[in-house]
C-alpha cells in the first residue's frame, strides 16, 4: 500500500467527508483515516430536518452514507485506524515541512493535513443509554428538540448548555424535567433566572439518573435523590444528556494551539496555530466540531470542510510549483 499522499484527512464525519469530496474533485491524492465507521456522531441522529435539500428529512446515517458514496466516487481512499500522533518536520534539502501521521499500525506522509476529528458528547454510562440513542436519547436539543413537540422530556446537567437547551426545548415539549446532582446550578445567572421563571421547567435537585427505561424507545427514567436515597420512575418520552462535550484532539497536544477545553484554534482559512508560538502551522487545517466555534451543526461542519479543502489544495499546488513536485 502506498503511504505517501498529497493530503491526509483525519476524521470521517461530515466535515472530513466534505473535505474529501472537494479534494477528490481537484484530483488531489487523498487519504481519509477514521477510527470507527465514517459518519461520526451525526450517524446516531434518528432524523435530520434542517439540512438543505432534504425537505422530508433523513436519518443521520443515510446522510453520511450519501456523503461517503459521493466522496468515493471522486476517488477518496478511506481506511480504518486511530491516529496517535501528527509530526510536522522538515527533511534535509526540503524547503517545506513534511507531515507524518502515525496510527497504531502505520505511518503515512503527506504535503498537507486536515483535522476533522469532531467532538464526542460525554455519556452518563447508565443502563439503557446506549440502547436508546436515537430512540429518545439525544445529546443535542437544538438538533432533535422539534421531534418532541407535546411530549415530556428530561434534561441532565446544570451548566450553561443544559440551561440553554432546556429553554429551547420549552418551545416544543409539554414539560421539561431538569435533573441536577447538586442544589445549585453552574450556569450563568441570567440563564438560571430564565429557566427558573419558565413554568414548563421542573427542577429535580440533588438527583441523579440511574436507568433509562424503555425497550424500543424511551418510556421513562429512574432517578435517585442523593440526600434520601429514594428512587422513583418518571414517565417521559425524551432524554437530553448535556453534561459536556469532549473534542477529539488529545493526539495534537503540544502541536496545535487549543483553548482550555481542547478545541483547536484556527485562522479564517481553517489553518491551525502552532502550540506556544501562535504562528500558523503551514499546511495543517482543522474543521468541524473539533474547532473552536459558536455553532456546531452538520451544515457548518460541511462548510468548514469545504473551506479547509480549498485552502489545502492551494497550499499543495503552491508547494508543487515551487519545489517542482509531481
Amino acid at each position: 500500500m502506498d503511504k505517501n499522499y498529497e493530503l491526509i484527512i483525519i476524521g470521517g464525519g461530515p466535515a472530513g467527508l466534505t473535505a474529501g469530496i472537494y479534494a477528490g474533485r481537484e484530483k488531489i491524492k487523498t487519504l481519509l483515516i477514521e477510527k470507527a465507521a465514517p459518519g461520526g456522531q451525526i450517524a446516531l441522529s434518528e432524523k435530520i430536518e434542517n439540512y438543505p435539500g432534504f425537505p422530508e428529512g433523513l436519518s443521520g446515517l443515510e446522510l453520511v452514507q450519501k456523503m461517503e458514496e459521493q466522496a468515493k466516487k471522486f476517488g477518496l481512499e478511506i481506511i480504518s485506524g486511530e491516529v496517535k500522533k501528527l509530526k510536522v518536520s522538515a527533511k534535509d534539502g526540503q524547503s517545506w515541512a513534511e507531515k507524518i501521521v502515525e496510527t497504531e499500525k502505520e505511518e503515512y506522509e503527506s504535503l498537507a493535513v486536515i483535522i476533522a476529528t469532531g467532538a464526542r458528547a460525554k455519556k452518563l454510562g447508565i443502563p439503557g443509554e446506549d440502547k436508546l440513542i436515537g430512540r429518545g436519547v439525544s445529546y443535542c436539543a437544538t438538533c432533535d428538540g422539534p421531534f418532541f413537540k407535546g411530549y415530556e422530556v428530561a434534561v441532565i446537567g446544570g451548566g450553561d448548555t443544559a440551561m440553554q437547551e432546556a429553554l429551547f426545548l420549552t418551545k416544543y415539549a409539554k414539560k421539561v424535567f431538569l435533573i441536577h446532582r447538586r442544589e445549585k446550578l453552574r450556569a450563568v445567572g441570567i440563564l438560571q433566572e430564565q429557566a427558573k421563571a419558565n413554568p414548563k421547567i421542573n427542577f429535580l435537585w440533588n438527583t441523579i439518573p440511574v436507568e433509562i427505561i424503555g425497550e424500543n424507545k424511551v418510556e421513562g427514567i429512574k432517578v435517585k435523590h442523593l440526600l434520601t436515597n429514594e428512587e422513583k420512575n418518571i414517565p417521559l418520552q425524551g432524554i437530553f444528556i448535556l453534561i459536556g462535550v469532549e473534542p477529539q484532539t488529545k493526539f495534537l497536544q503540544g502541536t496545535a494551539e487549543m483553548d482550555k477545553d481542547g478545541y483547536i484554534i484556527t485562522e479564517e482559512d481553517m489553518q491551525i496555530f502552532q502550540s506556544k508560538t501562535r504562528q500558523s502551522l503551514l499546511g495543517v487545517y482543522a474543521c468541524g466540531d473539533c474547532r473552536k466555534k459558536p455553532l456546531k451543526q452538520v451544515i457548518t461542519a460541511c462548510a468548514e470542510g469545504a473551506t479547509a479543502s480549498f485552502f489545502a489544495s492551494l497550499y499543495i499546488e503552491g508547494l508543487k510549483k515551487k519545489n517542482h513536485l509531481k
